[in-house]
Formats: C-alpha cells, structure tokens, sequence
C-alpha cells in the first residue's frame, strides 16, 4: 500500500513537489559540460599564444562565442545546483539554509551575467 495519491505516482512527485527535476537538471548540465569543456580545453591548446590580443581574435568568431556562451551559462547552473544540494543536507537551520541559498543563486546569477558580458563585450569589439 502507498501513501501517494495517483497523481503524484504517476508525476513522481516526492514530498518536496519537484520530483526528479533538479536531479535531471544537475545531469544535463553535467552531460553538456563534457563536450564544451572538452572543446574549451582544445581550443586553449590550439591556440599560438596566450596573449591577449590572441585571445580577443579567438572569442570574437561567432561560433567560438555562442560555445563560450553556452560553457559560462551551462558551468554557472550546474554549479548553483550542486552548492543548493550541499547547503539543503548541511545547513539544518532554516533561517540560515534560506538565506544561504537566496545569497546563493544572487551570486551565481551575477556571476553568470557578468561572464556573459565579459564575453559579448569582447566580440562586439568594446574592451574599454
């Protein structure tokens, strides 16, 4: 006999309303990241120099900055992920856990807008 009623059966909702989501989430990201840190990795090595006019060249191309793009959005949510997984079964008091995660995603928010800017300032050609 289960406590569940048919709806959350079949949805597979657990007590927490999300079911397998953020699981499937941290995945995903975690698959994803494997071919772009891969191409990260050989384009780094590609690449002549490391100096800076080499790399404002290499992230001004259109494909290299929609896969930069992806990488920095992809990494950023897949780190928000595993820091919310290890402050939910850490932190016990709820003031607490609620503020750290809040403070949390404001900071992977940023850093995700900031990364992106960085990125789209480098390809539109504004370095000021």
């Amino acid at each position: 006999m289960s406590w569940r009623s048919p709806l959350g059966r079949v949805r597979g909702l657990g007590s927490a309303k999300e079911g397998v989501s953020h699981w499937w989430q941290q995945r995903l990201t975690s698959i994803a990241l494997v071919p772009l840190g891969c191409w990260f990795i050989v384009s780094m090595l590609s690449l002549p120099a490391l100096d800076h006019a080499t790399l404002v060249a290499w992230m001004s191309g259109t494909w290299t900055t929609l896969l930069l793009l992806l990488f920095v959005l992809t990494s950023t949510r897949h780190s928000q992920l595993g820091v919310q997984v290890v402050i939910e079964d850490y932190v016990h008091d709820e003031g607490l856990k609620a503020l750290a995660l809040t403070l949390s995603s404001f900071v992977h928010v940023l850093l995700g807008a900031a990364g992106t800017l960085a990125i789209l300032r480098v390809m539109l050609g504004r370095m000021a």
